[in-house]
């Protein structure tokens, strides 16, 4: 299932937020953390559902890549 690209777009920024908050990081530092990371890999390409997953666990999954 595809989602579409401006509601993916709007789904990115919500999450980037929420690593900022979680992580207590500036914007720039989870942009660049949400942009490397296997989830945003597997979302933009459409191979999982993950883009159905509410943002608060996509951020921890982010996060829980990191260690």
């Amino acid at each position: 299932m595809t989602a579409d690209s401006t509601l993916l777009q709007m789904k990115y920024a919500r999450i980037i937020s929420l690593l900022a908050k979680k992580a207590n990081i500036d914007a720039e530092k989870a942009l660049e953390l949400f942009y490397k990371s296997n989830t945003y890999m597997l979302m933009s390409k459409g191979i999982s559902d993950f883009h159905c997953l509410s943002d608060d666990y996509l951020a921890e999954e982010i996060l829980l890549e990191q260690k």
